[in-house]
C-alpha cells in the first residue's frame, strides 16, 4: 500500500463546510472535498470512487498505522482494514497520513470514505461520525525520563505533561489529572521530542507506543499503565451510510471468527494482554491485565 502525496481540497462545498475543513484539516487527501459518491449498483457502499476505498490515517502511530522505510503504510489496523475492506468487496485501499485533530472531520465530511487510526469510540466522537463495532481495546500509559522523578501517575501534579490533540488521552488527562499542565502536540514524535528535551515532563499516550519509544530512547520508562476498555477503537465512516456500517460489521467479525484478528494481534502485539471479546468465540476465556 503505496503512501499518497497530500494534496489540499481542489473544491469548495459551502463557505461554512469548507472554512471546517481548512481549520480541521492539517492536508487532504486525494479527493476533492466533494460529497460521498452516489450509491449505485456498481458502487452500492456509496465510496468517493467505486473500486476504491480512501482512508484517513496517521503515519507516526506504531504499531497501529504508520508508514515504513519505502513510505507505505503499514501496523495493526493498516492490516486488519485491508483484509476486512476485502472481505467488504469495498476494493483497494488507499491510506493517506492526516493530524489526528482533523481526521474525522475529513471523514465527516467524505473527504475520505473511512478513518482508520485506533480511533477510540466515544459519544461526542459519534455526534460527528458513525463508527464499526469495536477491534481493539488497549491502555493508556505514562512515558516519561529515568531522572523525572515521576513513577505514576500520582506524580504528575504540577508537571508538564504532552497529549496529542484530539485524542483519547487528551480527555482522560483533562478529567483525571487536573493539577497537571497540558501541553498539546499534533502527534507523539513531537512530543516525545519535546519530552527528550526537557520541554515536558511526561507524555501521555497508548502503551503500544511507549514500548516502541523506550526502545528506541534508552533514557525514557513507562511510569504507569491505565486501562481503557470503555471506548474500544472502531473504523469511522460519514453518517447516514448504513450499508457500508453493516458491510465494515460483518467482515470485521468474521476476521475475527476465524482467527485473522488473533493472528495480527499476536504479530504486531507479541507479549501484550489480548481483549478476549475479540477472539473466537471458542477461546474467550478472561481478560488479562498488563504486565511491565
Amino acid at each position: 500500500m503505496k503512501r499518497r502525496t497530500l494534496i489540499r481540497p481542489a473544491g469548495l462545498l459551502a463557505a461554512v463546510a469548507a472554512a471546517a475543513l481548512l481549520l480541521s484539516a492539517c492536508s487532504a487527501g486525494g479527493s476533492t472535498g466533494s460529497a460521498a459518491g452516489a450509491t449505485t449498483k456498481d458502487n452500492p457502499y456509496g465510496l468517493i470512487q467505486a473500486g476504491t476505498v480512501r482512508v484517513a490515517s496517521l503515519g507516526d502511530a506504531k504499531p497501529y498505522t504508520f508508514t515504513d522505510a519505502k513510505g507505505d503504510f503499514t501496523g495493526f489496523d493498516v492490516e486488519l482494514f485491508t483484509d476486512v475492506a476485502k472481505r467488504a468487496g469495498l476494493g483497494k485501499a488507499v491510506f493517506t497520513g492526516q493530524d489526528f485533530s482533523g481526521l474525522l472531520a475529513a471523514v465527516a465530511n467524505h473527504q475520505f470514505d473511512v478513518g482508520v487510526a485506533a480511533i477510540g469510540i466515544t459519544a461526542d466522537r459519534k455526534k460527528t461520525v458513525d463508527f464499526s463495532d469495536g477491534y481493539l481495546a488497549g491502555y493508556l500509559s505514562v512515558l516519561t525520563t529515568k531522572s523525572s522523578g515521576i513513577d505514576s501517575a500520582k506524580g504528575l501534579d504540577g508537571k508538564r505533561l504532552g497529549v496529542v490533540q484530539g485524542t483519547l488521552q487528551e480527555t482522560y488527562a483533562a478529567q483525571h489529572f487536573p493539577k497537571a499542565n497540558l501541553v498539546r502536540f499534533p502527534d507523539n514524535n513531537s512530543a516525545v521530542s519535546a519530552l527528550n528535551s526537557g520541554s515536558i515532563d511526561a507524555h501521555f499516550l497508548d502503551y503500544e507506543a511507549v514500548k516502541s519509544y523506550i526502545a528506541q530512547y534508552p533514557n525514557l520508562k513507562d511510569a504507569d499503565d491505565i486501562p481503557s476498555f470503555d471506548a474500544p477503537a472502531g473504523f469511522a465512516i460519514a453518517k447516514g451510510n448504513p450499508k457500508l456500517k453493516a458491510a465494515l460489521n460483518t467482515a470485521l467479525h468474521a476476521a475475527m471468527e476465524d482467527g485473522t484478528w488473533k493472528k495480527l494481534y499476536q504479530k504486531w502485539f507479541p507479549g501484550s494482554p489480548m481483549p478476549e471479546q475479540y477472539l473466537p468465540k471458542a477461546e474467550q476465556t478472561s481478560t488479562p491485565t498488563p504486565s511491565k
